[in-house]
Formats: structure tokens, C-alpha cells, sequence
């Protein structure tokens, strides 16, 4: 049986420089799939709301979603460490909504962590987080909650201020007790140099080679979408959604054609006696009639 990784043992893997691989996943059956691959990780992102529920950004995703999706997620991967996002307007506003909110989604999703987006801003809130036994994942640079504020989705991280200011926000994080720090979307030399500051792993996405680990979306990895959108930062493994298409246009054809079901996808009596029942049945039902 797969042993789960623990927060002390994600600091091992970066103090002995062994990549962390996490994967956003949001139902038991990619769940699954992915423990049995072996990742160390399984994100219940709340790009849940881009991905599998057909929202054009985060914002409309609910604790009550993130939730519903984590448990699913953890009964596929009992094994595997799980963090769930917390949603748009569920921290931030009060420290005891943050509270009340961070227990929900360990309580009844079942996860091993949440994530917050933003940087020394919430600070205060990751630290009274983590005094409350909640394990904290910080998440910087493009931080899609803010995608309107952000003027859209563009790299982080390329000019100065925007660098020393991704640092500072990094250290603030780490100084207020996040275990790891999701760094999405930034120059490779910014992420880098982040990394090699702070003593705590951080998860890259889009954000080039010098991270501890990685992260990319389930949907992305297997190229499951429709229609599927091409980005730089991401590498599909797999084009799923052609096959799945094709086998459902397949079986559209072979019902219209009757070729499904054939002989061996249909159930034949035993024996003769069971026939003539079936025979009887139908005659007392019909009364002879023709049907």
C-alpha cells in the first residue's frame, strides 16, 4: 500500500533535491488513476470551475463545490496527500470565516490542506490558519481569483518590481507557517531565485525548471477538453478527447445501424422450459393478440 506523503517528508524530498509531483484532479475516478500512477499529490483546484463545470474564470466556484469534488477526490485516493483551494471570498474578509471555512473543507472534504491565493496580504490570515492546525499551501504569481485585477492571464514576474515584490510575498508566506508555495505563471528566473531563497518546496506551474515540483491540470495532461486551447506552459501527454469522441460517434453509428447490440451483448434463456414460459408469460399478457 502506497504510504502518504506527510509535510515533513515534502521537505525531505526538497533538502535531497527530489522533484514533488502534484496533480489537479477533481473526481474519484481521476483520483484513482493518479494514486495509482504514483503522484505525490492531488490538488482539488477550484480551476474545478474553468474545467468541469463550464465557467469562464474561479470566481463562481463555492465551498460548497470544492467540498462536493474533494470528497470525491479523497474516497479515489485515500493514500495520497490532498489539497483543496479555498474559494473566492471565503478568506480574507474575516479571520473567523477564514477559520470557519478552512475546517469545512477539512471536516466534510476530507483534504489534508488548503491553499489561499495571494501574498503578504494574507499573511495574518495563513498565520492563524496554521496556529489552528490547518496546513497551509500559499499560491503566487498568477493568481486567477484576482484574473480581473490581474488584467487578464499574463506572466508575472517581468520586470523588477514585479520580481522583488513576488520574493517579498514568498518570504511573507514562508515566515507565516505555509508548508509549500504554488508559484503559477512567473519568469523561470524569478521562480528560481524564490526557490532558492525560501527552505520551503515550491509547486511550479508555468513557472519554469528551478521549482521543487511541478503541477498541471488532469484535463491538461490528457488534453481532455473541447475544444482543447493550447498553452506554452503546459505539455498534454495523451489526446484523449479525440478517442473519446470517436468512440461515442462510433457507437452513435452502430446503434443507428443496428449493429449494437449484437449476439453477444444480449441474454438467451437456459433452456427450453424457461422459452416456453417467456412464451406463456407473453401469451397471458396478450391473450394471443398480436403485439
Amino acid at each position: 500500500m502506497k504510504k502518504r506523503l506527510t509535510i515533513a517528508s515534502m521537505q525531505k524530498m526538497k533538502q535531497k533535491q527530489v522533484p514533488i509531483t502534484m496533480l489537479t484532479a477533481y473526481d474519484y475516478p481521476s483520483a484513482r488513476l493518479a494514486q495509482e500512477a504514483g503522484i505525490d499529490m492531488i490538488l482539488v483546484g477550484d480551476s474545478l470551475g474553468n474545467v468541469v463545470l463550464g465557467y469562464d474564470t474561479t470566481i463562481p466556484v463555492t465551498i460548497d463545490d470544492i467540498v462536493y469534488h474533494t470528497r470525491a477526490v479523497a474516497r479515489g485516493a485515500a493514500e495520497t496527500f490532498i489539497v483543496s483551494d479555498m474559494p473566492f471570498m471565503t478568506y480574507g474578509v474575516s479571520r473567523e470565516a477564514t477559520l470557519n471555512n478552512a475546517a469545512v473543507i477539512m471536516q466534510k472534504g476530507g483534504a489534508q490542506a488548503v491553499k489561499l491565493e495571494g501574498g503578504a496580504e494574507i499573511a495574518d490570515d495563513v498565520s492563524a490558519l496554521v496556529k489552528a492546525g490547518i496546513p497551509v499551501m500559499g499560491h503566487i504569481g498568477l493568481t486567477p481569483q484576482s484574473v480581473h485585477q490581474l488584467s487578464g492571464y499574463r506572466v508575472q514576474g517581468k520586470v523588477e518590481q514585479e520580481a522583488k515584490a513576488l520574493m517579498e510575498d514568498a518570504l511573507a508566506l514562508q515566515q507565516a507557517g505555509a508548508f509549500s508555495i504554488v508559484l503559477e505563471l512567473m519568469t523561470e528566473p524569478i521562480a528560481a531565485a524564490i526557490g532558492e531563497a525560501l527552505t520551503i518546496p515550491v509547486i511550479g506551474i508555468g513557472a519554469g525548471r528551478g521549482c521543487d515540483g511541478q503541477v498541471i491540470v488532469y484535463h491538461d495532461l490528457l488534453q481532455y477538453a473541447s475544444p482543447y486551447i493550447e498553452k506554452r506552459f503546459v505539455k498534454p501527454y495523451v489526446d484523449v478527447a479525440s478517442t473519446i469522441r470517436q468512440a461515442i460517434e462510433q457507437y452513435v453509428d452502430e446503434v443507428k445501424t443496428r449493429q449494437f447490440p449484437a449476439e453477444e451483448h444480449v441474454f438467451q434463456p437456459q433452456s427450453e422450459s424457461t422459452s416456453s414460459a417467456a412464451e406463456a408469460a407473453s401469451q397471458a399478457l396478450y391473450g394471443g393478440r398480436s403485439q
